[in-house]
């Protein structure tokens, strides 16, 4: 099992020593990642489904926060859970990306992305609510396709997004293709993965059944698709008190990641918290075979 850990600035602040402390103390501690999460507005009475969410939250933007955060590490791999990926243009995005990647050298390689659940943002971004999930499927096309395209350029013409001969340089550090998980507790968001994932991140307040039929639709979708299943990587959310049993449950139900958030106002509380977690569960292996990629 992999594990990795969550920074929220809504909760945590935007202090930038505590954002690096934290980050550094994880990346000690043997944790594969850290994520970040994404709004680009809020506003009042905005409710995502489980309340409303207070809009003087500071949500950092997630690739600028990670970058920050790649240059005072070295080996912890860089995620976004999720990138709100409709509110983007692919073009800007896939140079956003790349330039990460490439200064970090190679640890932009968790980016998960998902479709937004407030519609006011949405409108705010001149985007059509019930449009996301097309734009979105098209902009992880857009993507691949600029990161693969060489001098001659590649061409595009979908229903949100078209340009002929385009070329983005640079590539991603030692790639043409960066992973793209897909963020999500819905049918579609699961079949987005199965169809255009390198992953799946549960979220939502779903039963472990409902998970188990979501991850199952997932790689059903992947198989119809003619894709390999067993090559999407299944990430979930996991809690600082958690217990070897249930990870050896999520372990059983197919889970090869869990993202693990550290409550706590106080910053020593929270080192504290990852601590005794890394030594429950034996992280420092990790750290000691988790290498920066060779420039």
């Amino acid at each position: 099992m992999r594990f990795a850990t969550s920074y929220g600035t809504a909760f945590n602040g935007t202090d930038p020593d505590r954002l690096v402390a934290f980050a550094q103390h994880a990346e000690n501690l043997g944790f594969e990642a850290l994520y970040v999460q994404d709004h680009i507005a809020l506003y009042p009475g905005a409710d995502y489904g489980v309340g409303e969410l207070p809009p003087t939250l500071p949500y950092f933007d997630p690739l600028d926060c990670l970058s920050f955060v790649a240059a005072a590490t070295h080996r912890i791999l860089l995620g976004t859970g999720v990138l709100l990926l409709p509110y983007r243009h692919p073009v800007v995005l896939a140079k956003r990306l790349a330039t990460v990647d490439v200064l970090s050298r190679g640890r932009m390689r968790l980016l998960t992305v998902g479709l937004g659940a407030l519609p006011g943002e949405a409108h705010a971004m001149g985007v059509d609510f019930r449009s996301r999930g097309r734009r979105a499927d098209e902009a992880i096309d857009v993507l691949r396709l600029l990161w693969s395209g060489g001098p001659d350029g590649v061409s595009h013409h979908g229903e949100f997004f078209a340009f002929d001969n385009l070329c983005s340089y640079p590539k991603p550090h030692q790639t043409t293709a960066l992973p793209i998980h897909i963020g999500g507790s819905s049918a579609a968001a699961a079949q987005r993965a199965g169809r255009r994932g390198d992953g799946y991140f549960a979220g939502g307040m779903l039963t472990e059944h409902e998970r188990d039929r979501q991850i199952e639709l997932a790689r059903k979708t992947a198989t119809d698709a003619g894709r390999d299943p067993a090559e999407i990587e299944y990430t979930r959310w996991g809690s600082a008190d958690l217990s070897p049993e249930r990870v050896e449950e999520f372990a059983e139900h197919g889970v090869d990641r869990i993202v693990v958030g550290f409550a706590g106002a106080d910053p020593a509380q929270q080192h504290d918290q990852m601590s005794e977690f890394a030594e429950r569960f034996d992280l420092s292996p990790q750290q000691r075979t988790a290498q920066p990629p060779t420039i």
